[in-house]
């Protein structure tokens, strides 16, 4: 019977093939989870860049899946205010923690490109100030 196990161990069952789009909505998601992420940049359309929500988790990353390792680039905008090479430091560690737990591929790389600086909380900010300067 013990010889039996053995002979299951060693044979191979099958593959597991993991998507490119699957390690795309894993990183997307866990990069957007970080303070000081506003979003993933979709590109730059006419010089302008188009900054995507949650639906849409894969665009703004780009994934390379060989065998057993891959290679992550992503497109951030990053909240005005923050401390950038902090929010890039994170955003690399939670996307390969994410990604390696998920799939089983070891991450060798996480390319962090910062597009843009999001104004949208500064200038909240100020229309809370001036609402109250006017109230006042």
């Amino acid at each position: 019977m013990e010889e039996n196990v053995k002979n299951l161990e060693n044979q191979e069952l099958g593959s597991v093939k993991i998507s490119e789009e699957v390690v795309s909505i894993i990183a997307g998601l866990a990069a957007t989870e970080v303070p000081g992420v506003a979003g993933m940049s979709g590109g730059v359309v006419n010089g302008i860049s188009e900054i995507l929500g949650r639906k849409n988790l894969s665009k703004g990353v780009k994934v390379e899946v060989g065998e057993k390792e891959a290679t992550i680039d992503l497109y951030l905008i990053v909240d005005y205010g923050v401390r950038i090479p902090e929010v890039a430091w994170n955003v690399q560690e939670n996307v390969k923690n994410a990604v390696e737990n998920m799939t089983g591929l070891k991450v060798v790389e996480v390319n962090i490109h910062v597009q843009g600086v999001s104004m949208e909380k500064e200038n909240k900010k100020q229309q809370e100030t001036a609402e109250k300067e006017g109230e006042n």
